[in-house]
């Protein structure tokens, strides 16, 4: 079932009559699910519980039919907005427990109660150096079995506390599931993410998948969408939901927080999100499989941080346009219910791939005040975003996937894709698998430094390069050149952007694609083809993805794209027939009905051509 839903915010001083005016207003505008914070803060006084605030919010979901989810909120000083993502102490792991012991009995009685978040916004960027993770840490590394890779027995750089946050949000997130568990073992346990451009390094969505009936997020544009401009937030939106549908995999998922309102003082971009972009939100999430999604909040909070600011009702409590849009939403897809009851996305079978190694890395080698994008932190992941805007450009739905959580088990890959663009450290768990994904029928298309390091941060370039047989070549050496550069192919001929650095090849199986070009007519090669066995691997030593979003303009990128996928595209139930700036589509399927949503941030309409 789809929902549509805005979080309600419960603090003290609230009557009972503005609690019932909110729920009633969620009838009223079609949204059947909200989310509340479970502050301990308004429930505890010492040692005596008093839970008669919240109460009256439940009271109100039943009497409104609306649907809860309880965010477990555990004691934290006021001035902290999103909540911790560790305990301090062992007495602080407890002291959680006992308020999961309370907080979980009592709210089990109510028949609004649909689920538990029982962390907020899970993913701290850093490990905190706190007594309690710091015990953990050594913990971890004195059970951490020996590796039987070794790169070769060098000198590494340390990336422990890396590895070592990943396991830790896993863990914790684990640990809040069951304590939950022991008084709730039915209800349907979520976590909303966040940052995900930023954070995903830190996130194993395969091992979450274990104990949460369904995976969420929160992606808000003036928080989360520090990569993107305004008229890009469209494409950052459809990038984080692809990235949350790659790891929900078999489990459900749900967009749990959108911006409702104007943000004022809080958050990295001051904006209000129009109504067309409250439509274009939701719409690009349930196009890429959400269950739904809910605004952060209806009502706002009245003191502290983000008082005032966010909502969705205004101050005389009454609905603003982004609330009647929603509102607009929720009753399509419930006039739609037949087409929704068993949906699915339509896989295009084309994939851009990351890897939480190459952000470790990235991050690890960091020099401060760096102005070229290609060394910044994000370079990476925003070269993984180029391809994944341009192929929305073109009108191709296609996944967006942490290497991982791609399936590398199928026995054909005829018709498939993958695309690493500048994913500059390949663990060596997943040679063998690219390589294998190729060798039956894939086509492997590959940009800047991807490979250039293992997972220990060590060179594999050189004689022993681990993909030799399967690229056909092996990198001579890189050069920087300059911040945009031309880069110009071959069969046919097209003109490309490209950043900062350019890699010439030695050929062995490989052919050249690289054409000569005034400003690099020296007779090297700067990117080949090679077919192994029987699929196909194009090589372009050089951040074209990013040089394109760079220069403002996919049209070269698009064009390369086309002809590399002219295999895949044509199979497809609809694309643009040509390059279209600024547009994107989401393909659902029910059986032999296809839903697609169409986005235009292109600020003119547009007549558009489609493949069919």
């Amino acid at each position: 079932m789809i929902y549509i839903g805005a979080e309600i915010f419960i603090e003290p001083g609230q009557t009972e009559n503005e609690i019932y005016s909110w729920f009633e207003s969620m009838q009223k505008y079609g949204l059947g699910l909200t989310r509340i914070r479970m502050f301990e803060n308004y429930m505890r006084t010492g040692e005596v519980w008093d839970f008669s605030l919240f109460d009256l919010a439940f009271k109100a979901a039943e009497r409104f039919e609306i649907k809860i989810y309880a965010n477990l909120f555990p004691e934290t000083d006021f001035s902290d907005v999103g909540g911790f993502k560790f305990p301090r102490t062992e007495e602080h792991l407890s002291s959680i427990a006992n308020y999961i012991a309370h907080v979980v009995p009592h709210f089990n009685q109510f028949s609004s109660l649909y689920g538990w978040v029982p962390i907020n916004e899970p993913g701290s960027g850093a490990l905190p150096e706190e007594d309690f993770t710091i015990q953990q840490l050594e913990i971890w590394k004195r059970n951490k079995s020996e590796e039987s890779y070794n790169s070769n027995g060098f000198n590494l750089l340390d990336l422990s506390k890396k590895q070592f946050l990943v396991d830790y949000n896993t863990w914790f997130i684990r640990w809040l599931s069951e304590e939950i568990r022991k008084y709730d073992p039915f209800r349907p346990i979520h976590v909303n993410n966040h940052d995900i451009f930023h954070n995903v390094a830190e996130y194993d969505f395969p091992s979450w998948r274990e104990f949460l009936t369904s995976l969420g997020g929160s992606a808000h544009a003036s928080w989360h969408f520090e990569y993107f401009n305004r008229n890009q937030f469209a494409f950052a939106m459809s990038a984080n939901a692809e990235i949350l549908r790659s790891g929900a995999g078999p489990i459900p998922w749900f967009m749990t927080e959108l911006q409702g309102g104007n943000n004022t003082y809080s958050g990295r971009k001051p904006i209000c999100p129009t109504r067309e972009e409250i439509a274009q939100w939701l719409w690009i999430n349930i196009g890429s499989g959400s269950e739904g999604g809910m605004f952060w909040c209806l009502n706002p909070r009245k003191s502290g941080f983000e008082a005032g600011e966010w909502a969705m009702l205004d101050f005389n409590n009454e609905a603003t346009d982004r609330l009647l849009m929603a509102s607009d939403v929720s009753r399509a897809i419930k006039s739609n219910e037949d087409f929704f009851s068993n949906y699915e996305v339509y896989d295009s079978g084309i994939s851009v791939l990351y890897t939480r190694e190459s952000l470790w890395v990235e991050s690890a080698l960091q020099i401060s005040n760096e102005p070229l994008e290609g060394r910044q932190i994000g370079g990476v992941m925003k070269s993984a975003i180029s391809y994944f805007e341009a192929l929305s450009e073109m009108g191709i739905h296609a996944s967006f996937n942490e290497i991982r959580e791609y399936d590398f088990s199928k026995e054909n890959y005829k018709g498939q894709a993958i695309i690493l663009s500048h994913q500059i450290s390949i663990t060596s768990k997943f040679w063998t698998s690219l390589k294998e994904f190729v060798a039956k029928g894939g086509k492997l298309i590959v940009d800047g430094l991807t490979a250039y390091y293992d997972e220990n941060a060590y060179c594999i370039l050189g004689a022993d390069f681990p993909f030799k047989d399967c690229f056909g070549a092996d990198v001579k050496e890189f050069k920087v050149v300059d911040n945009l550069f031309e880069m110009t192919l071959k069969d046919p001929k097209q003109v490309l952007s490209a950043h900062l650095w350019r890699g010439n090849l030695k050929l062995t199986t490989a052919m050249a694609i690289s054409a000569e070009h005034p400003l690099h007519n020296d007779g090297q090669i700067y990117g080949c083809r090679n077919n192994f066995e029987d699929g196909s691997v194009v090589w372009i030593p050089s951040l074209m993805g990013l040089g394109s979003r760079i220069s403002g303009s996919y049209a070269g990128l698009c064009e390369f794209l086309r002809q590399e996928l002219s295999d895949i595209i044509p199979q497809l139930p609809i694309s643009f027939q040509k390059h279209q700036p600024g547009m994107l589509l989401k393909i659902l399927r029910n059986d032999s009905s296809y839903l697609v949503v169409f986005i235009n941030k292109s600020g003119k309409d547009q007549s558009l051509l489609l493949k069919t």
